[in-house]
Order: C-alpha cells, then sequence, then structure tokens
C-alpha cells in the first residue's frame, strides 16, 4: 500500500523538535490532496524523512493523534483521519512555519486594505508614525467553508509598499514579510485574551452575539526591536482553544 508523502522542514534546534515535525506534519496532513493515500510511512520512516529520533517521532504522532488527525493501529500502521475536524489550538510556541501550519486547511478572504491612523491601543508598538497600513481577512474552513477567524494586521507604510496583495490570501503576514518583503524578523509575542463577540465578530464569524472568543495580539518584531507588525485576530470559541507549551530546559 502506497504511503502519504509528507513535506520537508529545516528544523531549529532552539525549540523542541517533537513540535516542530508534528506541526510540520499536520500542515502536510490537512494540505493534502483527496487523492493522497491515507496511511502515513512508520515511524522509523518519518524518524528518518527529519532527521529525529524514533522518540521524537512517536511523541509528534501523538500530539497529532490528540488532536484527532491520525489513528493509530497496532500492527496495521498510522492512518489520516478523513473526517477530522480541522479545529486546532491557539498556541504560543513556535516559529514563522509553525505559525504557518496552524492556518493550513483554511482559505482567506481579503475583506479590505489601506491605511488608517494608528489605533489608540496600538501607539506604543509605532511612537513615529501617524499612520500604518491595515489589511483585514477572513479565514475559514477549506473544507466546510465554515469561518473560524477574522484577523487584522497593522503594519509599517514603507514595508507595506513591498506587500503582494495576493500573497496574503495564501500565507499568514509574518512568513509575506520575512520571504517576500525580506524583513528581518527576530521574534513575536503574543497575548491571548478571553473576551466576547463585538456585533462585527459575530457577524463575520457567524455566532451569537457575545458569545466567547479568543482574542489575539502577536507582535512582529526585527533584529532592532522595532516593531515591524501588529496582528489582532479574533478566534471562533468553539473552533479553537488555548494551549501553551515550556520548554524547561
Amino acid at each position: 500500500m502506497t504511503s502519504f508523502a509528507p513535506d520537508s522542514i529545516v528544523l531549529n534546534r532552539k525549540l523542541p523538535l517533537w513540535y516542530q515535525v508534528s506541526q510540520s506534519l499536520r500542515a502536510s496532513i490537512l494540505g493534502r490532496s483527496p487523492r493522497d493515500p491515507l496511511r502515513l510511512p512508520t515511524e522509523e520512516q518519518l524518524a528518518e524523512h527529519y532527521g529525529v529520533s524514533v522518540l521524537t517521532m512517536r511523541q509528534a504522532l501523538k500530539e497529532l493523534e490528540d488532536e484527532g488527525l491520525i489513528t493509530r493501529h497496532r500492527r496495521r500502521g498510522t492512518f489520516i483521519e478523513p473526517n477530522a475536524r480541522r479545529g486546532a489550538p491557539v498556541r504560543l510556541l513556535g516559529s514563522v512555519d509553525a505559525i504557518v501550519a496552524q492556518q493550513s486547511g483554511m482559505t482567506a478572504e481579503l475583506l479590505d486594505h489601506g491605511t488608517a491612523p494608528v489605533p489608540a491601543e496600538l501607539a506604543e508598538f509605532f511612537p513615529d508614525l501617524d499612520e500604518v497600513a491595515t489589511y483585514h481577512r477572513l479565514r475559514s474552513d477549506e473544507k466546510t467553508g465554515e469561518p473560524t477567524n477574522h484577523a487584522r494586521n497593522y503594519v509599517r507604510p514603507e514595508l507595506a509598499r513591498h506587500i503582494p496583495v495576493d500573497d496574503l490570501l495564501r500565507w499568514p503576514m509574518t512568513k509575506v514579510l520575512r520571504d517576500v518583503v525580506g524583513a528581518d524578523i527576530a521574534r513575536i509575542t503574543d497575548t491571548v485574551e478571553a473576551r466576547l463577540a463585538d456585533p462585527e465578530t459575530a457577524r463575520l464569524l457567524e455566532v451569537p452575539l457575545l458569545s466567547p472568543i479568543l482574542h489575539y495580539t502577536g507582535v512582529t518584531y526585527d533584529t532592532a526591536g522595532r516593531p515591524l507588525d501588529v496582528a489582532v485576530i479574533h478566534y471562533r470559541g468553539d473552533r479553537f482553544s488555548f494551549s501553551v507549551t515550556l520548554d524547561a530546559t
């Protein structure tokens, strides 16, 4: 039986290897073609593919099994769950590639973009600017069409001039800034709060007014410590959970 072939990645040794492998494999699974086989390679083959130990691979697979993306059967092998729900935890750990993986399986619609005065609540991040470029996107589950989150990005204007709008329909802003614009990204700080859906969020995400949502703010910094982009994202509370992983080493 032919096995599913996952994508390859370059691992960052500063982050837990099992986490990076699980996120890469998750992205490959959610981005697969319907014609791709459902059976995964063996643990040993996957470990060799990613360049990690079998123990690390088992930990990565357990993460995907707990999420309901795969099922594991003794002597039969590991299989992709074709009807797995594509909701996922909002995780505060990872790299740009992990962010891309988290948004795999989603489609994006650009609702509007332009320039606007710096919002008062974000003024501390742009003290030298009066205006920022703004991008508002709605993301939906590509399989069901159900809206999952809507995001606003506030970007320095000198960077926004180099952003191809079409790329924002495929990739997160951080990946576009890094790989397309060539910004020298050093870190991203994340904050997640529990809030109630306001009228705009309730309408866009098709949830009742004042229903629980996750309110995420991510600030992307360059190597000089200057904020390049602030992302404000509202996630449906019934499709996402909040998860933090701490590395004790």
